[in-house]
């Protein structure tokens, strides 16, 4: 089977789905594998480096994409490029599913059998397939270098003849992947790094990397992880509380960083308007969910903003992008280990159980048709059947009213 790695077109985004040492790794699998020219041109990796890889380079997208039976790309392609990939073709990438149903529907019509990467199950053998930890990583870490370069001072507390300078304070707002990093790097740069996050689980966490944890309400985070280890949606009166406790101590801080993200949902606000106001002149905020929205309504995707008292609100999209050679390194080894499994190491062929954890957790269209559960409402394991013909059978006993 011929694998087509192809040359991201949407804005801002500098990654490329493959990698050399991927490449070849591909190869061994027993896969030809084209990649389209200059596709690594922004990740540094180049065409002569892919050759030395085994691929084939293609001039354009379109040749490329011709005869390939499997497509890595990082975003979901947009409408101009499907009609480009062939019916049947199986793509592999960050699709964006839940937020982007139309895009699914337009996939499922093309005839396309589509796995989005973002949807992977938290399970200990997906670990490293999974696309959002090694780009979160990656985000984390820069959203620190990120306020540093905005920053008017130094991180570190530093003794000097002159005097003694304090040490920065870093206050980290949501504690996944990125932001563990994002503690583990300012507290390497010698800040004095506080988190808070609705998922009590995460406190051992924080204080294992040096931080020091700010809880809201330990009995309503009790409810606030799903058992695939995402986030909940709150309820109202914990957000209320959580301004409050919150407001008081972004007051003391330096630096700001949100990482907030429900998925398929706008991003929660977590740093108010008001708050910001409250913030000391020279203060920096970093919101990493601002390509969902925003954490702050005051951040503005792909723009560093200054507020009238003084505070630095940096709202860089694609953030792992920024470090778009190790991000796009990661990807490809997130795919490579997501395809690894499927191939039969004898036939070389691809020999897919559509019944794994794995897969039914991350396939979103296959037979002309939107299957992911999420995106259809219908419950995992149980299959579509026609309804018998004739009359319905009578309830044996009055239905209980919905709700109250």
């Amino acid at each position: 089977m011929k694998i087509a790695i192809v040359k991201e077109t949407r804005a801002n985004e500098t990654r490329v789905a493959g990698s050399p040492e991927v490449v070849k790794k591909l190869i061994g699998l027993g896969f030809q594998v084209v990649v389209q020219q200059d596709a690594g041109r922004d990740a540094s990796f180049t065409d002569a480096a892919f050759r030395d890889a085994g691929a084939t380079i293609a001039k354009d997208a379109r040749a490329a994409l011709k005869g390939a039976g499997m497509v890595f790309k990082i975003q979901a392609p947009q409408a101009g490029e499907i009609p480009a990939i062939k019916k049947g073709t199986i793509l592999v990438a960050s699709l964006g599913a839940l937020s982007n149903p139309k895009e699914m529907q337009a996939l499922a019509r093309a005839g396309l059998t589509s796995f989005a990467m973002e949807l992977m199950p938290r399970i200990s053998r997906a670990q490293s397939m999974d696309i959002l930890s090694s780009q979160s990583n990656l985000a984390g870490y820069k959203a620190v270098l990120d306020a540093a370069s905005e920053f008017g001072r130094a991180f570190p507390m530093m003794m000097t003849a002159a005097g003694t300078v304090p040490p920065a304070k870093v206050f980290i707002m949501g504690v996944g992947v990125a932001g563990l990093q994002a503690i583990a790097t300012a507290k390497r740069l010698g800040a004095i790094v506080t988190a808070t996050d609705v998922r009590p689980a995460t406190k051992e966490q924080v204080e294992s990397l040096g931080g020091k944890f700010l809880e809201v309400d330990p009995e309503m985070e009790k409810d606030a992880q799903t058992e695939g280890g995402y986030a909940k949606e709150m309820p109202p009166a914990y957000f209320a509380k959580q301004k409050k406790v919150v407001a008081e101590h972004i007051t003391k801080q330096d630096i700001v960083i949100t990482t907030a993200l429900i998925p398929g949902r706008p991003a929660p606000v977590l740093v108010t308007e008001q708050v910001v106001a409250t913030m000391k002149p020279g203060a920096v905020i970093v919101d990493l969910a601002v390509e969902a929205g925003g954490n702050c309504p005051l951040s503005k995707l792909d723009q560093v903003v200054k507020t009238k008292n003084g505070v630095t609100i940096i709202g860089h999209g694609n953030v792992a992008g920024r470090l778009a050679e190790d991000a796009s390194a990661l990807f490809a080894k997130n795919l490579l280990n997501f395809i690894t499994p499927l191939v039969d190491p004898e036939t070389k062929n691809l020999a897919i159980d559509w019944e794994d954890e794995i897969v039914k957790g991350t396939l979103v269209t296959r037979d002309g048709k939107v299957v992911h559960p999420m995106l259809t409402n219908k419950k995992p394991g149980k299959k579509p059947g026609k309804k018998p013909a004739g009359k319905a059978k009578k309830p044996a006993s009055k239905p209980k009213p919905k709700g109250k």
